[in-house]
């Protein structure tokens, strides 16, 4: 057992004139498994980086350990895994390799493939577990589960929580609650260390802020009263002050008003002092405001008919074929293991070619808005983007800004933008389209999870009808009506 002390850390980018980190100071235990949250853009990629020296910065970072890092880089894909993992964990023996993948469920018989032939899931697993063979030293895991299905999570999460001694980044509640004993919370102002699993620091969180807001109005009632009173302080003074003319006594009533003046000094110092309270007090608030969404009632209740739809790779079937209704009103959810063609059922919807046995029967007229996987062709301002995709420009980012962007980022190029923002780039889009039926494929991959909540709510506010494919356990227990099984032909073995 170790620590890893952090001291008086400030830290901001070249580019940008706001620290991302300001003279924050706190320690953890190297033998913790800490989750690690935050809004987007908040710096936790930028803190293992930090923890990694790959930045200047000032303060101090105090470690007795060696950092790994995950996703690991690979950089040539086309090489056998075994030999990717030989150079990731050298000292490891092939029997530790073996049993660390049997308890991921990944067939040892990967080793011998090239890298690129294994799915994302499994680069995730193998990585892992070769990473967790260096021992003694500390991983920091960004967002492991973007390619794992539920599934892979909750092998993964049951996996870590045999480990110690890592940092995760992630966003999935369930995922989090499976794994972690400390949360590691970078707030707006500080960063807090707590121990207990994600359910209990949420709970003790809510509990905090609630706290916090009552006190909040508390605060403002005394400043209004304050304020009333130095303002009533101020025109008895300036009375006494004007009487002074053709008085006897002019000495009395200069003295009588500078007394009233006094008082009114020291209640407008008193009300500085509860303007100053309020603001340190609110130094960490999260709020999430409500989102709108205008999905568009269709003329019949059935929209969607998928009839024995077969997905074909390369003339070849990959999962059992599936059947079934979109209504009007539902929210379905597609479940299956990673490569069963969830995401193609998606895109046959869109109108994309993609190979396929069986009939889909599509309402006429039926106006359908999109939320891709894939984020890696965002680029160009967010006016750029509206301006593309045909949706209001103000209502686009005053949606954005109910996501928590800054306005500093309205400025900025898209692809500079964290792996969450553009996700969220691509739902404020969403949710500018008035349409029959949202069409969301892993729409929360990077999301912070106060936004997850956020559109949970939404969801269940507006109740459109949808078809989405998502990992997140929580998220698809609170918003699906009906869930579809897809199944991999060789599942079937």
């Amino acid at each position: 057992m170790s620590m890893i002390k952090i001291e008086n850390l400030t830290f901001s980018y070249p580019t940008s004139g706001d620290n991302i980190f300001e003279n924050v100071t706190f320690q953890i235990d190297t033998d913790w498994k800490l989750g690690f949250v935050g809004r987007n853009g908040r710096g936790k990629t930028t803190f293992f980086h930090l923890l990694l020296n790959q930045y200047e910065y000032s303060g101090k970072i105090t470690h007795s350990v060696q950092f790994d890092y995950f996703p690991y880089t690979v950089t040539d894909k086309s090489r056998l895994t075994h030999e990717i993992l030989q150079e990731v964990c050298p000292l490891a023996e092939q029997w530790e390799l073996t049993r660390e993948l049997s308890y991921l469920e990944v067939d040892i018989d990967v080793l011998w493939r090239p890298f690129e032939t294994l799915s994302n899931g499994e680069q995730t697993k193998v990585l892992l577990a070769a990473l967790f063979l260096n021992e003694g030293h500390f991983l920091l895991i960004d967002e492991p589960t973007n390619h794992l299905d539920t599934h892979a999570r909750k092998m993964v999460s049951a996996y870590l929580k045999k480990k110690k001694g890592f940092i995760l980044v992630s966003h999935d509640r369930c995922f989090l609650d499976g794994c972690i004993d400390h949360i590691l919370c970078i707030n707006r102002a500080t960063i807090d260390v707590q121990n207990g699993n994600f359910s209990s620091w949420i709970t003790n969180f809510t509990r905090q802020q609630k706290s916090e807001i009552a006190q909040n109005e508390r605060l403002q009632k005394d400043i209004s009263r304050l304020k009333q009173s130095a303002k009533r302080s101020a025109v008895w003074s300036d009375r006494v002050e004007a009487s002074k003319i053709g008085a006897a006594d002019k000495g009395y009533v200069g003295h009588k008003a500078a007394k009233m003046m006094k008082r009114s000094k020291a209640i407008e110092a008193r009300q500085q002092q509860a303007i100053t309270e309020k603001s340190k007090l609110l130094k960490n608030i999260e709020t999430t405001e409500n989102l709108k969404l205008s999905p568009l009632q269709y003329h019949t209740d059935k929209l969607v008919t998928f009839s024995d739809i077969s997905i074909y790779y390369d003339n070849k079937a990959i999962c059992n074929p599936v059947s079934f209704t979109i209504q009007q009103g539902e929210r379905v959810v597609l479940d299956g293991k990673n490569g069963s063609g969830k995401s193609s059922l998606l895109k046959l919807l869109i109108g994309e070619k993609i190979q396929h046995t069986g009939t889909i029967t599509m309402g006429s007229g039926l106006i359908i808005s999109y939320v891709s996987q894939e984020t890696s062709h965002l680029q160009g301002t967010l006016r750029d983007f509206a301006k593309e995709n045909h949706i209001n420009e103000s209502l686009f980012k005053a949606v954005l800004r109910k996501l928590d962007f800054e306005r500093i980022q309205f400025e900025k190029d898209i692809k500079a933008f964290s792996g969450g923002q553009k996700k969220k780039v691509l739902i404020a889009k969403s949710l500018c389209e008035p349409a029959h039926l949202y069409v969301w494929d892993e729409p929360l991959n990077f999301i912070d999870i106060y936004s997850r909540m956020q559109i949970e709510q939404l969801i269940n506010e507006f109740a459109p009808t949808m078809i989405f494919v998502e990992h997140d356990r929580s998220f698809r227990e609170t918003i699906a009506t009906k869930c579809i099984q897809t199944i991999r032909l060789d599942e079937n073995k």
